[in-house]
């Protein structure tokens, strides 16, 4: 199926199809020709001649002898002898007839019958067909073969032009691919005529330029943020540790610090986990699972408030992902945190096993649809408490997933809620390309 949708392919379907088209029309149209034509002058010449008979037979009945060349067969029958004509004959009226009869060793003949029936007299000319019927036959033969002839040059010409017209967009769709993971893309206009291909190579050098030109302006500022959101949430963590060290510290303004703390922790690891994303790079670490989920837990139980929410950790006891804790960190808190935000009241489950998070609420669930588009930048769906969706924290779980090779999926459970499924790429596997063309819609591993 692919090859028949690639433009050379096109191109010589096309000049086969204009060529096998145009010979069989020709051919068909010449058998009709000449088939019409043979019997029309046929007809006429039988007419003719059984007409100049009959007035010759008129003239000098005695002397009127009967018609009998190589291929015409005449004959007149009177009045008194009309019981003689040949059965076949009797009932054709005037005209030229195409007759078929069977010999007595089998073989079919075919003839043109010449009729004319007088008062007194009946006149008859035959005229045998049978050797214009195998010359049609032949020619037939003749027009098939030159039509597969013409079919096969076509092809042939087809082919040839289509290399020759293929080649310099081949040669760019080459040139493409090996310009795939440079920082500094070749100019391609250079390599071609100003035709259409260099007017396309040219469109296709400005847009790289404009866009390697956004792409490195973005990494710059993403950098640069990144850099100088370091400091700032370096002191606020400093701070709070200096004041958390304060025996003193009465228990509501020590949970408020904590509060903070996190919330400094979060923007760091934040800010890491979008910086490898503008810089398209894996950073590497041996993170235990266990650990930063209980941390998460720990963290979200601020967000629940005074709702009657659960949240347990169960499993994950050596278990190690081959990941920063930052990003990891990023992606798990962000399930986690949506799975407290939308749970009324119930639990929230963090089941860890070798290779695989899943977190299971008891919130009120989500539609098929919200289920497929949940991941994508922006998508409000309509859940049972209100819009589900909206913001970019499932976007970025998704692009981290892209980058590591992971899988991640939101499918509601059958009797309640929902289940988010994080599935980390096995050491030596690598499901990033797997990941790439499913993304975009939400996976069920």
């Amino acid at each position: 199926m692919r090859y028949r949708h690639r433009l050379r392919s096109r191109i010589i379907l096309s000049f086969f199809l204009l060529g096998f088209g145009l010979t069989g029309l020709f051919a068909a149209a010449t058998v009709l020709l000449r088939e019409r034509l043979e019997d029309q002058l046929i007809g006429e010449a039988l007419l003719q001649n059984v007409a100049d008979y009959a007035e010759q037979f008129y003239r000098d009945p005695e002397n009127a002898d009967l018609i009998a060349f190589d291929k015409i067969r005449g004959g007149v029958y009177s009045k008194r002898r009309f019981g003689n004509v040949p059965f076949a004959w009797r009932n054709l009226p005037d005209g030229v007839h195409e007759v078929s009869e069977r010999e007595a060793d089998g073989r079919v003949r075919t003839y043109k019958l010449a009729v004319r029936k007088d008062e007194d007299y009946w006149f008859f000319l035959s005229y045998d067909i049978a050797q214009e019927r195998a010359s049609q036959q032949q020619l037939s033969y003749a027009l098939v073969g030159a039509v597969l002839l013409f079919s096969l040059l076509s092809l042939l010409v087809g082919w040839w032009s289509s290399k020759r017209v293929i080649s310099p967009v081949t040669e760019l769709a080459r040139r493409l691919e090996d310009m795939a993971g440079r920082e500094r893309p070749e100019r391609l206009a250079l390599h071609f005529a100003n035709d259409e291909v260099g007017q396309l190579a040219a469109a296709l050098d400005d847009y790289a330029e404009r866009m390697t030109s956004l792409v490195k302006r973005d990494r710059e500022f993403n950098s640069d943020v990144s850099h100088e959101l370091r400091t700032p949430l370096a002191v606020i963590r400093g701070a709070t540790e200096l004041m958390l060290a304060n025996p003193d510290l009465p228990e509501k303004m020590r949970q408020r610090l904590f509060r903070i703390d996190r919330a400094a922790q979060q923007c760091a690891d934040l800010t890491t986990a979008l910086l490898m994303l503008s810089r398209n790079e894996r950073g590497t670490g041996r993170t235990p699972l266990r650990r930063l989920a209980l941390q998460l837990a720990e963290a979200s139980r601020a967000q629940i408030g005074d709702k009657p929410v659960d949240i347990r950790v169960e499993g994950g006891e050596g278990v190690f992902v081959d990941a920063p804790e930052a990003v990891l960190s990023v992606a798990l808190g962000n399930l986690i945190g949506n799975a407290c935000k939308y749970t009324a009241e119930g639990e929230v489950a963090i089941m860890i096993e070798p290779g695989v998070v899943r977190i299971e609420d008891t919130g009120p669930g989500l539609s098929e649809e919200d289920a497929l588009r949940l991941f994508e930048r922006g998508y409000r769906g309509s859940g049972a408490t209100g819009t589900v969706g909206g913001g970019i924290g499932l976007s970025i779980v998704r692009r981290l997933c892209e980058l590591y090779g992971w899988r991640v999926s939101i499918m509601p459970r059958p009797e309640r809620g929902a289940v988010a499924t994080l599935r980390f790429a096995p050491e030596g596997d690598d499901l990033a390309a797997d990941y790439a063309d499913e993304s975009g819609q939400n996976l069920q591993t």
